[in-house]
């Protein structure tokens, strides 16, 4: 088969959707390989490095769409790049259709075979191709958090750990899965005041005895997430449900009486955000004020740090990525219902079911739309 890397055209987006020792893998089964020119290029890869392990050179997107069967990326496809989707491509990529009707309905009508990265499962359930990009930006909140606490940021002026005789910010992180988990490691790495809100009381549970004394879990009501948010310093929006678009958790009204200079990062704005006053931002522009509020959205917060996301994101894609490549898309999916949950569009069939219900679409089962 003959893959193709696009240079990524998504704002401030420096992945890569191959790196040189993953297209070696491809090269090695027999497969060709295209990178568009200076691709690497955000996470240290070269041309040369490229060329190295066995990869073609493209001079730019349209060589490699016009030459590749299969399309490796990290982010969606933008607009450009849709247009030059046909019936005859396998796009493999974050997709994160749900609040994007505009995406689903290029997609759709380009008859393309789409399988994103987000709705691929595990054997045990969770979702291995979304959990290193969870890591990274649960990571990454705090981070992004205790900076925009600053008061040349728009912040309260509050260091997140404070010092002696000086309390320690309060942070509260709403949804204990990946990204939740891994936010509150830094935070309680930091010294601050951490809660964590969450309805599933086994989350609660394994968090409480691996964080012990220095996390507070609370379950979550309307009550106490109205209680705790209004009274936080920075708040981490960690709630996923996947394929589908976030719950609005975080109210208006919450945001209304929190303390000016707070800040609320949204990890959750790729699909659509769950917080009512949320709209996605870039890494050039990550943050605005909601009545006095800091709020930073960024929509591809991993994009920050490209080298580290793109090696830990291939640690992980690499081996579908084989697999799609060795048997085909058909019959990859056929024998493995985990990577089958990752088709997302198929012939022009929305073939995710949370994906059709929040856009409106009829729900096509994945083998059926492949027939």
């Amino acid at each position: 088969m003959i893959v193709g890397v696009p240079t990524e055209i998504k704002p401030d987006e420096r992945r890569v959707g191959l790196t040189p020792s993953s297209v070696n893998e491809l090269t090695n089964d027999g497969h060709d390989v295209i990178v568009q020119r200076g691709a690497g290029l955000g996470i240290g890869a070269s041309d040369g490095d490229y060329e190295g392990a066995g990869a073609q050179i493209a001079a730019d997107p349209s060589e490699v769409f016009a030459s590749a069967a299969m399309i490796v990326k990290v982010k969606e496809p933008q607009a450009v790049e849709r247009a030059m989707l046909t019936p005859e491509h396998l796009l493999f990529t974050y997709l994160h259709l749900a609040p994007d009707g505009q995406q689903a309905d290029d997609l759709v009508a380009s008859g393309a075979t789409c399988i994103a990265y987000e709705t691929v499962t595990g054997p045990g359930g969770g979702l291995p191709l979304l959990a290193p990009m969870s890591k990274v930006a649960g990571r990454m909140s705090i981070q992004a958090g205790a900076h925009h606490l600053e008061s040349r940021q728009g912040g309260a002026g509050l260091l997140l750990g404070g010092v002696a005789g000086v309390p320690s910010a309060k942070v509260v992180v709403i949804g204990g899965g990946v990204v939740g988990e891994n936010a509150i490691e830094m935070a309680v790495g930091l010294g601050a005041d951490v809660t964590v809100l969450d309805r599933n009381t086994d989350v609660l549970d394994r968090l409480a005895k691996r964080f012990n004394t220095k996390l507070r879990t609370v379950y979550s009501t309307a009550a106490t997430t109205w209680d705790f948010v209004t009274d936080a310093d920075l708040v981490v929006g960690a709630v996923l449900i996947p394929g589908a678009k976030a719950p609005k958790i975080v109210t208006e009204d919450m945001v209304k009486v929190m303390r000016p200079g707070s800040v609320l990062v949204d990890v959750a704005i790729d699909q659509g955000g769950c917080m009512e006053t949320s709209h996605a931002t870039t890494h050039g522009e990550p943050t605005y004020l909601v009545h006095d509020v800091v709020h930073y959205c960024v929509a591809n917060m991993p994009g920050g740090v490209p080298r580290t996301s793109t090696y830990a994101l291939n640690n992980e894609t690499l081996p579908f990525t084989l697999v799609l490549a060795n048997k085909g898309v058909k019959a990859a999916l056929e024998a493995d219902e985990h990577l089958r949950k990752g088709l997302n569009v198929a012939n022009g069939k929305i073939t995710d079911l949370a994906v059709a219900e929040a856009l409106g679409y009829d729900y096509v089962a994945p083998l059926d739309a492949l027939d």
